[in-house]
């Protein structure tokens, strides 16, 4: 079936959720009317559904393909990464210094969110250069931002980010990767990079004539762990003196990985200084590794949280799809045995239901998300740490939504689903990425629990607790779960509860507390759609109550369930020794 973006959505979730058109009051953002905002919607998804959607499937059967070092798109995806980037597409919210629109990164996000809709795996390119732009804006030098950031907000280069190595996995610490001091020559002030860096995405491929990676690396005599770790630019290709692709670096795309998904995104291993020629320039002084790369990941895993919705949106739009067109059976005391549309019978119509409710939950959080990154960016008091709340939730919940959305559009399917041919299995492989990549869900609920718990001495999130409580009103089941998660912020805080006990309960936890930022913005939308349909007729106005209502009474109680994980502390997980749990 063909992709259709979300468009009205969107719209009506940027416009009283992400309260978009506050931010236009700022300077800064003056440019993010609502008719450009409209515009943006209504561009991108033209963009995506006539250029992006229509390569999806080839990207799947057919992949990035690696030869000799060297890697390939299939056929299409050149083009259509071209018009992308003429299109402007790439830099909504680039600094306008440096070429880009300067807009709102909640209008970057959609760029994403429905690019990613229409094809999943090609979107992770333009991803990891946004995260790229802002390690380099905030951290390079004014040498650096010019010869590098106008080539990468407009997309006419593209960014890698070069954490992982083989031994290492999420331990960032523990990587190898050299940076030796050049003392003269021509590359006199920049270091030799030597190391082999893996799961780099976009690491190889012919879309543009640079890929400027980030990697970190140690430089000598360097503290152990995270703290010995700097960062450096390393480009494919060496500038010359006007700032054009030169002579080839040292960097050499090993080989790319075989995966059960997102097969039009190249994973490739990255050797760095094979020949001992390796040049690259330090960004962010020695040491400031971590710093800069947390630059990068914050808005990522937000990002990576959009994946989540992108999957879920277009699992979902399938299912719907062919639960309207496959006959199969009467339906149930219908006193009619001509067989209907499964989309008739309950539990199908259960499946649709949950996964579109799910869907719109996870775009507001998304956008709440992204919004409150904007409105730290203009200083607003308090959107700081709300931003930095709201990032394990979406990259975590948002993830684990795609997931069970796309098992769920598999289910509608039936023996279908299970048929590579329909298509429904390209979402159920690709989703299963998301919650592992720019640090596991599993991390994402450690870092809740850990600094976010405590963050503004805990008035961060009594803050945000506070305000569910607030809109949920006389939802019993919503001030229920709110106050469940008040009471286990408050044991997790206390003395009574050890690092494990939190870490145990930090899962379920993480979960309720989105389900409940989620039930807030949910109720939120029911009342606005309510006020605006009047008893009017709107379908779409129609359809928000019913995903609205079924969320708040169906999928909110269901979190409540998991308090007793949260609150059970980690006794259980140890009573069984290493061994005894092997065996």
């Amino acid at each position: 079936m063909s992709f259709l973006a979300p468009g009205r959505e969107q719209n009506f979730v940027l416009k009283h959720i992400a309260d978009i058109g506050a931010l236009v009051e700022h300077g800064r953002f003056a440019g993010a009317s609502e008719d450009m905002v409209e515009a943006i919607v209504e561009g991108i998804g033209q963009f995506a559904e006539g250029e992006f959607a229509p390569l999806n499937r080839i990207g799947d059967t057919v992949g990035a393909q690696w030869h000799d070092g060297r890697v390939t798109m299939p056929e299409g995806y050149k083009q259509a990464y071209t018009q992308f980037v003429e299109g402007g597409w790439a830099s909504i919210d680039g600094p306008e210094d440096f070429g880009g629109q300067g807009l709102p990164y909640s209008l970057s996000a959609l760029i994403l969110e429905t690019c990613g809709a229409a094809n999943f795996a090609f979107t992770l390119c333009p991803m990891l250069s946004f995260g790229a732009v802002e390690a380099i804006h905030a951290h390079g030098s004014a040498e650096q931002k010019a010869q590098y950031l106008p080539k990468l907000i407009s997309g006419a280069w593209t960014g890698t980010m070069n954490l992982t190595e083989p031994q290492a996995g999420s331990d960032v610490g523990a990587l190898r990767t050299t940076a030796e001091p050049i003392t003269d020559g021509e590359h006199a002030g920049k270091y030799r990079i030597k190391g082999q860096k893996i799961f780099i995405t976009f690491g190889e491929h012919e879309l543009t004539d640079n890929i400027v990676h980030l990697v970190l690396a140690r430089t000598p005599g360097a503290p152990e762990g995270t703290r010995g770790i700097s960062l450096f630019i390393v480009p494919k290709y060496h500038l010359d003196a006007d700032g054009n692709p030169d002579a080839p670096n040292d960097v050499t795309c090993v080989s790319i990985e075989h995966k059960i998904g997102i097969h039009a995104s190249p994973t490739c291993v990255m050797s760095y200084g094979e020949q001992d020629a390796c040049i690259g320039e330090m960004i962010g002084g020695e040491f400031g590794g971590m710093k800069a790369m947390f630059t990068m990941m914050n808005n990522a895993r937000i990002n990576v949280g959009s994946q989540g919705v992108q999957i879920a949106e277009r699992a979902t739009q399938q299912a719907v799809h062919f639960a309207a067109e496959r006959i199969q059976s009467a339906r149930a005391g219908s006193g009619n045995k001509a067989s209907v549309a499964i989309i008739e019978h309950p539990d199908v119509r259960r499946m649709l239901l949950r996964s579109k409710a799910l869907t719109q939950a996870a775009r507001a959080l998304l956008y709440y998300a992204t919004s409150s990154v904007d409105r730290a960016t203009l200083g607003i008091e308090g959107a700081k740490s709300r931003a930095e709340i709201l990032t394990p939730l979406i990259k975590a919940y948002g993830t684990d939504i795609g997931n069970e959305v796309a098992s769920l559009g598999v289910q509608v399917h039936g023996g279908m689903g299970f048929i590579e041919e329909t298509g429904a299995g390209q979402y159920f492989r690709d989703a299963r990425i998301a919650p592992i990549y720019e640090g596991t869900n599993g991390i994402q609920a450690a870092d809740l629990v850990g600094r976010k718990l405590g963050l503004d001495g805990g008035e961060a999130m009594e803050v945000l607790i506070s305000e569910i409580r607030a809109e949920a009103d006389e939802e019993e089941s919503l001030s229920a779960l709110a106050d469940a998660c008040a009471d286990i912020r408050q044991w997790m805080a206390s003395g009574d509860a050890s690092i494990d006990d939190r870490l145990a309960g930090s899962y379920a936890f993480m979960t309720m507390l989105a389900t409940a930022t989620c039930g807030m913005l949910m109720k939120k939308q029911h009342r606005i759609a309510e006020a605006q349909l009047n008893g009017g007729e709107d379908p779409f106005l129609k359809a928000k109550l019913v995903t609205t209502r079924y969320y708040l009474d169906y999928i909110v109680p269901e979190a409540m369930g998991l308090k007793a994980a949260a609150l059970g502390g980690a006794d259980i997980l140890y009573s069984l020794s290493s061994e005894e749990l092997v065996a």
